[in-house]
């Protein structure tokens, strides 16, 4: 069995060493391993490190993406891995399991009818924002029912992350979208259902993702998910999944809420009841997430930003795209996860 690793990366040197180092240690058996670092033009000493890690050991490969973008690494891992039985795509600053790869073939094994599979993802934190920015990414409340994020029994699902690919579904349904800066592995496992295929997971696959640090860089990404999301929906003509809309109508019912409560005592206490109401959720979220009470405030502001921000560039997607039919920008340099 043969099986490729493909990790898209750009400026990942305090990541990217240990992430080989757990794809090299790994359970492998009878596997031919071959791990794809895909690097977007690095300017920290990333290429480097990859470099000194292929002369090392020949599994290891370095290929540039002159276009910086994810859904282009992706593509070029997959093409350079042409021969792989399965393809696995892995972020630059996690870690795998003992058994990531082993568990991922068994399952492919057990699991014949799935074209990809993938497991639960556990957060690390490096400091004490993560660590409150990890429990809210690993609530139902943060983040819906992503069960690679918040855990679950092994099940047909909608998408999983660091997804393990047959080679023949690439045959089937293409390559990853190469418009999409964001989304594209979401829009890529919708494609995989639209065509009839199925993903599953499973909770003994397991690797370790470190937690981003800053609200700033939180507020970003999640902005950019629900921008290109949009962006998704207008390619395939349909909303993908509808919880997705909850944050867009929760930035239009705060919207509408401040500029038209002074108007109306009615509507000021509706919505009055409806900042109550989230409120009450994120509080009750907090308790369940068992985050001490005197960082409640903290986690209530992450979801928050997680809500609010998704909402917001849903909005900004909504505007350009179905109204506007605006052709988005396809360049940025922030190809990691």
């Amino acid at each position: 069995m043969k099986v490729a690793v493909i990790i898209p990366c750009l400026n990942e040197k305090a990541y990217i060493e240990r992430t080989i180092d757990s794809i090299l240690e790994a359970r492998l058996d009878d596997v031919s391993l071959e791990i794809i670092v895909v690097d977007g033009l690095s300017t920290d000493g990333t290429a480097e490190i990859v470099r000194k890690k292929e002369a090392l050991d020949s599994r290891v490969q370095l290929v540039s993406n002159v276009k910086r973008v994810t859904p282009v690494a992706l593509n070029l891992g997959i093409s350079h891995a042409q021969h792989a039985d399965v393809k696995i795509i892995l972020g630059a600053h996690s870690e795998i399991d003992f058994d990531f790869i082993h568990r991922n073939l068994e399952v492919l094994k057990t699991q014949p009818e799935a074209d990809c599979v993938g497991g639960v993802i556990e957060n690390i934190y490096e400091n004490e924002t993560a660590k409150i920015v990890g429990l809210a990414m690993s609530s139902r409340f943060g983040v819906g029912d992503a069960t690679f994020r918040i855990g679950g029994k092994a099940g047909f699902v909608e998408t999983v992350a660091f997804g393990a690919y047959r080679k023949e579904l690439f045959d089937k349904i293409g390559l990853f979208d190469e418009r999409l800066v964001r989304n594209q592995d979401d829009e890529f496992n919708f494609r995989i259902l639209k065509t009839g295929g199925k993903i599953y997971f499973d909770p003994s696959i397991k690797s370790k993702y470190f937690v981003r640090s800053s609200l700033k860089k939180l507020s970003r990404q999640y902005f950019q998910y629900g921008y290109w999301k949009v962006y998704v929906n207008a390619i395939h003509k349909t909303i993908t999944t509808w919880r997705q809309t909850i944050p867009f109508l929760f930035v239009l019912f705060l919207f509408f809420g401040i500029i038209l409560s002074p108007l109306s005592e009615a509507i000021f206490t509706v919505f009055l009841l409806g900042i109550l109401t989230w409120g009450s959720l994120a509080l009750t979220a907090s308790v369940e997430r068992k985050c001490p009470f005197w960082k409640w405030p903290n986690l209530i502001l992450v979801f928050f930003i997680l809500h609010f921000f998704y909402g917001l560039g849903y909005a900004k997607g909504v505007l350009y795209f179905l109204i506007f039919k605006k052709t988005p920008n396809t360049f940025s340099p922030n190809i990691t996860r």
